[in-house]
Order: C-alpha cells, then structure tokens, then sequence
C-alpha cells in the first residue's frame, strides 16, 4: 500500500493498471484502492494548496 502511495504522489503519470492488481493481490478489495487512492491525492492536494498560497507549517514542526 505505500509503495502504491509514494508511486501516486512522486510519479502519477506513471500508474499501471498493474499497481491496483498489486493492491488487490495483497487482499484491498476495489473499495480500498479507492480509499487509498483518494486520501493519497487529498493530502498531495492540500499540501500543494498550502504551499502555493505560502502557508508556514505550525510553530511546533521542526525546521529543516
């Protein structure tokens, strides 16, 4: 699953039809893909959100 994860959010044009059989033959029915899939691009959206309008992390997240 986050092979599956990490491939949607570094590489999305790069999914195959191949990554959800993986998902399936590790036991995710179709509605866990889904799942996944959906909370995968949902923090990949709002991270991008936030950087392009400049929101600085909260005070307690270590700098870099």
């Amino acid at each position: 699953m986050l092979a599956y994860a990490v491939k949607l959010t570094q590489a999305p044009g790069e999914m195959t039809a191949a990554d959800v059989e993986a998902l399936r033959a590790a036991g995710f029915s179709d509605r866990d893909v889904l799942d996944i899939a959906e909370v995968t691009a949902y923090y990949a959206y709002a991270n991008r959100i936030a950087d392009g309008l400049g929101v600085n992390p909260e005070g307690w997240l270590p700098e870099d």
